[in-house]
Parts: C-alpha cells; sequence; structure tokens
C-alpha cells in the first residue's frame, strides 16, 4: 500500500469553544475554577448561549498534536468522529486547512459534535466543561484499512480507551498497522486514565506499540513505582522508546538501556501550559520522521513545548522552528 503519510492520529474529535470570562460567570453556572466537568448535550448548549463572543476551533490532545506535526512541515492524517453540525464542520474545515487528511466523514445523525468550553478567569486560569457527544460512537467500523492505511507511524490517544467501543477500535487500528510496518504510539493521556485502563495500556505496550508519551506522573502510575527514577529503571524492560516530559525539569527519552536527558528551554514568562506536552510530542515526532537523533528530537520537543506555554492555547503555530 502506497502512502506518504508521516503520522496518523487517532482520537476524540473535540472544538474546543474558548471564551474569556469573569469568575462571576463561572458561580453562575456552578463550576469550580479550575475544573474539568462532564456535562450532557442539554447543558452544553446553555453553556454556548450564556458564554458570549468565543473562538472555536479543533481541539483534544492528539488532534493538536497532529496539527502542530502539520504546520511544522510534516504529512499528518487523523481519524476521529464528529457530526456534520455547525462544530463538526468547524473542525474539519481547521483540520484540513492545515494539510491534514482527516480519513472520516461527519456523520449523518448521532450525537452532535464534542466540544470543550474553556473558560478562562482574568488570571489566566482555565475551567472545563466538556461535552463528549459523537467522538463516544467512534468504533471499530470506523478502523478500515483504507482508513488506517500505511503511515510511518500511528499515535493513538489513551482517552479512546475510556469510550465505549475505544478499546476495540485501538486493538483493531494497531493489527492493521501490525500488517504493513506502521509503527504503534500510544499517548498516556493523564494519569487518572492510566489508572483506569493501566492493564490494557501495558498488554498494547507489551504486544504492538513500539513508542509511549507520558509525563512524569503518567509513567509512575502506570509501573505502579514510587517515583520517576524507578519508573525508568521498570521501562526499561519493554521493547521501545519512552519520551517522558517533566515540566520544568525537562525530558527524558527511555530505549532500552540507552537515556537521552534534555533540559527545558528558557521560558520568560508562563502564560498557559495547556497542550505543552502536546507540542512536545509534535516536534519529536518531526524530527523522527526526519530522521533525526533522539537528542534533536527532545531538543525540538523543548523548543516547542517552550513556545506553546507562553501563548494563550495549545495549537503549535507556524514558524517555530525557522531559526
Amino acid at each position: 500500500m502506497t502512502d506518504n503519510t508521516q503520522v496518523l492520529g487517532i482520537s476524540n474529535a473535540i472544538v474546543d469553544v474558548l471564551a474569556h470570562i469573569e469568575d462571576s460567570f463561572l458561580q453562575k453556572i456552578g463550576a469550580p475554577r479550575g475544573s474539568m466537568t462532564l456535562i450532557d448535550e442539554q447543558r452544553a448548549h446553555e453553556i454556548y448561549a450564556m458564554m458570549g463572543p468565543a473562538v472555536e476551533m479543533s481541539g483534544g490532545s492528539v488532534a493538536n498534536t497532529v496539527a502542530g506535526f502539520a504546520n511544522l512541515g510534516g504529512h499528518a492524517a487523523y481519524i476521529g468522529k464528529v457530526k456534520n453540525d455547525q462544530l463538526g464542520n468547524i473542525f474539519m474545515h481547521d483540520m484540513q486547512s492545515l494539510g491534514i487528511d482527516i480519513r472520516l466523514q461527519p456523520a449523518s445523525d448521532g450525537a452532535s459534535t464534542a466540544r470543550c468550553h474553556v473558560l478562562i478567569s482574568p488570571d489566566g486560569q482555565r475551567t472545563l466543561q466538556t461535552y463528549l457527544g459523537a467522538c463516544l460512537s467512534l468504533d471499530i467500523g470506523d478502523i478500515t484499512a483504507s482508513a488506517v492505511g500505511a503511515p510511518k507511524l500511528m499515535l493513538l490517544e489513551g482517552y479512546i480507551f475510556d469510550t465505549p467501543h475505544g478499546q476495540a477500535a485501538a486493538a483493531e487500528a494497531m493489527r492493521l498497522a501490525s500488517t504493513n510496518g506502521t509503527v504503534v504510539a500510544l499517548s498516556l493521556s493523564d494519569s487518572f486514565c492510566v489508572e483506569r485502563h493501566q492493564q490494557a495500556f501495558l498488554d498494547a505496550i507489551r504486544k504492538r506499540v513500539r513508542m509511549v508519551f507520558a509525563n512524569e506522573a503518567e509513567i509512575v502510575a502506570l509501573t505502579d513505582s514510587a517515583d520517576f527514577d524507578e519508573a525508568v529503571e521498570k521501562i526499561r524492560e519493554f521493547e521501545g522508546l519512552f519520551v517522558l516530559t517533566r515540566s520544568e525539569k525537562g525530558s527524558v527519552v527511555v530505549n532500552g538501556q540507552e537515556t537521552v536527558v534534555q533540559r527545558a528551554d528558557k521560558v520568560d514568562k508562563v502564560v498557559d501550559t495547556t497542550g505543552a506536552g502536546d507540542a512536545y510530542t509534535a516536534a519529536f515526532l518531526y524530527g523522527w520522521a526526519q530522521g533525526k537523533t533522539l537528542q534533536e528530537c527532545a531538543a525540538l520537543g523543548s523548543r516547542c513545548a517552550a513556545a506553546v506555554i507562553q501563548q494563550v492555547g495549545g495549537r503549535l503555530e507556524k514558524g517555530v522552528l525557522d531559526d
């Protein structure tokens, strides 16, 4: 199968709806500052109507990584479920405008497109109200040989293991990848997701996954370790590459007995930490796709993570590596 795609992302397709609000708005809707609350469709429509002016853009962890990878100049594709509605069309247009090959068409019926209301307080604190909607309907029937193709690497989002049919869809995607030489990568999403699906993640890593992206808390949770150093020693027994981010401590890449340590880039002012890990992953994979060394890949990741946290929003823009 001929496919020039370097990275295919499979994840929950979510539209971020970002609005600046006063804290009185949070009191009005009963949302604790800095919280993430899952809401139903009716509540999503109610909050959307109350928000006022907002910026709407494609979001979700792996979708942000795929978008960042494309903005750096990589060839990317994406599989995720949206509905043919206002927000679904925004998601499609936003991703396609970056040159990303969207492998699933919007659904004509069912739940509306998932959205995350990102409520930004005057001090930059973010409070999230999330409706999962259409992305919950991703299932094994969407993961076909033609949809997956033969990318160089396939990046799975840990959060899809939370959806009703997500584990079956992920298993099928990994099976198809094994037939065409595609490298399977897994983003662990968050430490609570790891706790919910620890055994499923470990099974996938032992059998199919050859690249894991995680932060310090996630890798400690995955390995039942007391601290980061113990986790690093435990993952050396696995086949494949572990790319571990540690915020201001930089990052560590572990490949069996090989260890690469990368310092964090200097940051003048942290504006918004949302999307730092997604940006790091995008840049690391861009370097990997170009055949760069692990140290060079980690350095690119640090550069892009530092750039993202000095702006509002988790989207890695073009030009960040121009110098």
